[in-house]
């Protein structure tokens, strides 16, 4: 077997009754991810995705946390603290590392802590590769934000989307049920982006020429018709590809999802997932140009792969005028967790970080329960959750059999508890 070196950190798995010791990042792997481990009577290969893992984390006047060197277990985080303690900032600093990007603000500027010019994020990835990563994010105000992969600066930004999957599931995810159909589509966008560039330079290339026929539509004069038609054309080559993308995505996702949200609720509900478009009515093409008049009257464009929308019930009817709050956050946390498992079947470089931040206010115990069982599961690498309730993170790490960290958050203030496992 062609094998090189790997180091550090621990992997355990069971198949059957047999226990296998294996070690991640501190053994042999060979080309196609085939792990050596070392059993009493040989050494035997188990096949095992490549994780990605974030090993320490600089930060530096980000949000409320003026200053922070932490140093991650491979497998779990656990974040505690009161409300407005600085834990959701934490998972936002790892957030932004992997999407160039705050999770909740737009705004780079506002990201600086009230009292500092600049905040500096600084985190180094171990992978099953030879060489670890480093990753760079810096702002000073007033100045263009600064992102590096080992020392090099992106020309684009685009360019470092995927090199660390990701999903975080988030309060704010509610969104995705009683929000506009713009939080729907970001969904899409965010995870197809992380496995398919040229549908970043599709969805680029749209809404740049999305604007420039809506600004067409605002003007006083009649909009040139040949230069009208270039632009329409465009706009339906890109979203024709856009909208295949979504499609399969959608496809593909809807089985994970429904077993997800199956295994959160019990089996108790029925709930479901469709992805509408102007696309499905005919050739994107002809769907644009056929309302141009009306277009021209509201001055934007009504149609197009920008007003996409995906529809969620629960037994057969809007999930956002009939769902509870218990079954709505079951809703987005079993969508999160289908969005990890696609990220982590489509052939990815590595198996995504989840991060889950405050997820299990408004649930019951049993789905709790049932939260925590999927989470501690061998499908899943690194995680990192925060929590007010001590007694939700006690229950996962009962049934750890792994590595984990537990961190105090207080006025932006993080301390590591010496209790630590194996």
């Amino acid at each position: 077997m062609n094998v090189h070196h790997i180091k550090r950190g621990k992997i355990t798995e069971n198949i059957g009754d047999t226990e296998i010791y294996g070690i991640l990042f501190s053994s042999f792997i060979d080309k196609s991810r085939n792990f050596a481990v070392l059993l009493p009577n040989g050494i035997i290969p188990f096949i095992c995705l490549p994780r990605m893992v974030l090993h320490d984390l600089s930060i530096i006047n980000y949000r409320n946390i003026a200053g922070a060197v932490l140093r991650f277990s491979p497998k779990l985080n656990c974040f505690i603290g009161h409300n407005g303690a600085g834990k959701t900032n934490v998972l936002d600093a790892v957030y932004y590392l992997s999407f160039c990007r705050s999770s909740f603000n737009p705004i780079d500027s506002q990201l600086v802590k009230h009292d500092a010019d600049f905040f500096m994020l600084d985190g180094n990835y171990l992978t099953d590769q030879e060489e670890p990563l480093n990753v760079y994010a810096g702002l000073k105000k007033g100045s263009k934000k600064h992102f590096k992969k080992d020392k090099k600066e992106y020309r684009r930004l685009s360019e470092h989307l995927g090199i660390i999957p990701m999903v975080m599931v988030a309060p704010s995810d509610t969104l995705l049920i009683d929000g506009g159909s713009e939080e729907r589509r970001k969904l899409m966008d965010i995870v197809i982006a992380q496995y398919d560039r040229n549908y970043i330079e599709a969805l680029n290339q749209y809404n740049r020429v999305l604007q420039q026929r809506n600004a067409m539509l605002k003007e006083e004069q009649e909009p040139d018709e040949e230069l009208m038609g270039v632009l329409e054309m465009q706009m339906a080559d890109a979203g024709e590809h856009i909208f295949q993308c979504r499609t399969a995505f959608v496809e593909e996702l809807i089985p994970l999802f429904r077993h997800y949200y199956e295994a959160i609720s019990s089996n108790r509900e029925e709930v479901g997932i469709s992805y509408l478009s102007h696309c499905q009515r005919g050739p994107l093409l002809q769907v644009i140009q056929r309302d141009r008049f009306k277009d021209r009257a509201v001055g934007y464009s009504l149609h197009g792969v920008h007003r996409d929308d995906l529809v969620f019930t629960i037994a057969g009817h809007p999930m956002k005028r009939e769902g509870s709050q218990g079954q709505n956050k079951s809703f987005v946390i079993a969508l999160k967790l289908a969005q990890f498992d696609f990220l982590r079947r489509t052939g990815n470089r590595c198996v995504p970080i989840l991060l889950l931040d405050d997820i299990f206010d408004k649930l019951d115990a049993e789905r709790v329960e049932q939260i925590v069982r999927l989470v501690s599961g061998k499908d899943f690498g690194q995680i990192f959750i925060t929590d007010t309730n001590k007694e939700h993170l006690d229950r996962i790490l009962s049934q750890c059999s792994y590595d984990y960290k537990i961190f105090h958050v207080s006025g932006g203030v993080i301390t590591e508890d010496e209790q630590e496992t194996a």
